[in-house]
């Protein structure tokens, strides 16, 4: 196992350069001089060309490319070009924010979706699968950003029941684990959530169904195995498949979050990313990318490791 483990470690190696790689050039291509934000408009070609030196935006980009990957390997993400503070300063409390709702959102996700892809699984064919079926296919084509703004109309602004903004009363960006805080977190979680649910829901329908069907099951059920004993057949081998979709749809939440955290004005790192893509800020931008796709490599890693510590049937190679 710890060599299989090593192995995977190995792989994950030229993915994450090749993130990199791509996270610097995806910025850079992109139209736009990312010193418009901090320089006035009638600024001097002198200054211009002191504040390119100073950011290292003279060097050509193979240069540059090297300088942030040997800075970005030691922690050092740079220095924001809006707010003159340092990226990682500037990550670290979202990254923290955006992991709790993502968290959060995950596990609503797929408690939900595994329990309505069992239900319609287990009852395929009835009027329980396709009831179950219509709830998951809604959750996968509603506009999550259209159900949040929804989500806002009727809990915020007419039943009053739930703040709509911000992670803390006034929409302050400070979290602190009680009541005031935490109610803060339902709606954009909730809003969050649909997604991961109605992808839970028909891939646990799918393992339920074809695990039903098989011929173990036939059999155990011919020999008298009781409904319980059926159940505890099918949770032990839909498992692996499931959890390592809740592990990926953790890493699509982790990416995907910037319009939930702007409707919301959640402080994570989707909503520092909208403000780094208007603000052309190219050191908050290129940090905040790398942090969560380097996210992503990971979790996939750890996805595979679990999935075949759980399933004895995945081939160690």
């Amino acid at each position: 196992m710890l060599m299989y483990i090593a192995k995977r470690l190995l792989y994950t190696l030229p993915v994450a350069f090749g993130v990199s790689v791509v996270c610097f050039m995806l910025v850079h291509i992109a139209p736009g001089d990312p010193l418009t934000s901090v320089l006035p408009p009638d600024a001097s070609a002198q200054l211009q060309a002191e504040m390119r030196r100073l950011y290292g935006f003279d060097k050509p980009l193979p240069v540059q490319y090297f300088i942030w990957l040997a800075k970005t390997v030691q922690g050092d993400l740079g220095v924001s070009i809006a707010t003159g503070r340092p990226v990682a300063l500037e990550l670290s409390k979202a990254l923290g924010n955006t992991l709790m709702l993502a968290v959060l959102a995950t596990l609503i996700g797929f408690l939900l979706g595994g329990l309505f892809g069992f239900v319609a699984g287990y009852f395929r064919g009835g009027w329980v699968d396709r009831l179950a079926s219509f709830i998951s296919i809604i959750g996968v084509s509603v506009p999550h950003y259209w159900l949040g703004m929804v989500l806002v109309i009727i809990f915020s602004v007419q039943l009053n029941w739930l703040p709509a903004t911000g992670a803390g009363p006034g929409g302050s960006a400070d979290w602190a684990w009680n009541w005031l805080h935490v109610r803060h977190l339902i709606l954009p979680a909730i809003t969050m959530s649909v997604i991961p649910m109605g992808i839970v829901a028909r891939t646990v329908r799918a393992l339920v169904a074809d695990i039903l069907s098989q011929e173990f099951i036939v059999g155990q059920r011919a020999k008298g195995l009781l409904d319980f004993g059926v159940f505890r057949h099918v949770v032990k081998n839909a498992a692996p498949t499931a959890l390592a979709v809740m592990g990926l749809q953790l890493g699509y939440l982790l990416g995907g979050s910037i319009l939930i955290e702007t409707v919301f004005s959640w402080p994570g790192t989707g909503f520092l990313l909208g403000q780094a893509i208007f603000q052309r800020d190219l050191p908050l931008l290129q940090g905040t990318i790398l942090i969560l796709a380097l996210f992503f490599v990971a979790l996939n890693l750890i996805v595979d490791v679990v999935q075949t510590m759980l399933d004895p049937r995945v081939q160690r190679t």
